[in-house]
């Protein structure tokens, strides 16, 4: 039956994402509108795994979601947490490798709604973040980051970079630090979603103005990894993850 399910729920994403691909193209010429459809999308994929996979989410911490936009800074084990973010916060954009934009469909997607596109490791990133992030904050959007800039096996902890502060403090922007635990669901690189219900942490908001950008990140990821500690080890991939 899980096979099953999963079958299910890729066909409903590929058939879906080739359906309405069109409509976020003609929503394009509308200001956020083609966010606006690609939100639509979302939900049906979110709704996709939690009626046909059984794969739900416990949310804690909702009240620390600031009124004002923000630069989001969360775990990344899984591609689980690239569309709940969505559907959890306001109209945001994600900051990402270009050459996710390449990827038919997905990464013209990716393009249309005006993803923040870098080449990571190049010496053009920093400034290409800079000029894509201000004129992301100027047109009313959050940001949102993955600070270990790769997705991570659950248990484990990558190298914390800067991004998410450096922007803070350019943008004045605060950030809210996110703690997951998708990856016990959903393993990296895997064709499986496992049935059960992510934890989801969300963090008092950390000040642009309250630290330099190493402390900010000292901060963020100190919050996160020890969130992680609490929430590690539920999932039914959790096992597998750690081997």
């Amino acid at each position: 039956m899980l096979l099953l399910r999963n079958l299910i729920y890729w066909l409903i994403l590929v058939v879906s994402l080739i359906a309405m691909f069109p409509f976020i193209l003609l929503a394009a010429v509308v200001p956020n509108g083609a966010h606006t459809v690609a939100r639509q999308w979302v939900k049906i994929l979110m709704w996709s795994l939690k009626n046909i996979v059984g794969l739900k989410y416990r949310l804690v911490g909702a009240e620390n979601i600031p009124d004002k936009p923000s630069i989001i800074c969360a775990k990344h084990q899984s591609g689980w947490e690239t569309l709940a973010l969505q559907e959890i916060f306001p109209p945001q954009v994600f900051v990402a490798k270009r050459e996710l934009f390449k990827i038919p469909f997905f990464g013209w997607g990716l393009k249309i709604v005006k993803t923040i596109g870098i080449e990571r490791g190049s010496a053009q990133a920093n400034a290409q973040l800079a000029k894509q992030g201000r004129e992301r904050r100027d047109e009313g959007y959050w940001i949102t980051i993955f600070p270990e800039g790769t997705r991570v096996a659950p248990g484990s902890k990558g190298r914390y970079k800067s991004g998410a502060a450096r922007m803070a403090k350019l943008f004045e922007m605060d950030i809210v630090p996110v703690a997951l635990n998708s990856g016990e669901f959903w393993p990296k690189d895997s064709f499986l979603k496992y049935p059960g219900t992510v934890d989801v942490i969300i963090g008092p908001v950390i000040r642009h103005e309250d630290g330099s950008e190493a402390e900010l990140t000292a901060r963020c990821e100190e919050w996160i990894e020890t969130q992680q500690q609490h929430i590690n080890g539920k999932g039914p991939r959790a096992a597998a993850n750690r081997h």
